[in-house]
C-alpha cells in the first residue's frame, strides 16, 4: 500500500472515530468492517485527540477494562454486567 493511501485509511477511521456521539458506542468492525485490527493499530498509535473509549469489541467487552468503562459510564453508555449493551448503545448504520 502506498503511504498517500495508508494516510487516506488512518484519516478515514480518524474521522470515524470522532463521529461517533457521546453515550454510544461502535465496535471495531463498525469503524473499518474490511481492517477492524487496523482500528485498534492506528488507536494505539494516533497523536490525534479521539473520543477512542466509544470503540469497543464485537461482544461489547472493553480492551482497556475500568478506565474505559468509567468513560462510558460518565457518558451514559448501558451496560449488561461487565459488557456494553450494544442493542442499545450502538450507533445505527
Amino acid at each position: 500500500m502506498r503511504s498517500a493511501d495508508a494516510a487516506d485509511r488512518v484519516a478515514r477511521i480518524e474521522a470515524r472515530v470522532r463521529a461517533i456521539p457521546e453515550g454510544f458506542v461502535r465496535t471495531y468492525g463498525d469503524v473499518e468492517p474490511r481492517a477492524p485490527r487496523l482500528v485498534g493499530h492506528v488507536l494505539a498509535s494516533t497523536t490525534a485527540t479521539l473520543p477512542w473509549h466509544r470503540v469497543v469489541r464485537a461482544d461489547g467487552s472493553l480492551p482497556m477494562g475500568a478506565r474505559q468503562a468509567r468513560r462510558l459510564r460518565r457518558e451514559g453508555v448501558p451496560f449488561k454486567c461487565d459488557r456494553v449493551d450494544l442493542a442499545v448503545a450502538r450507533v445505527p448504520g
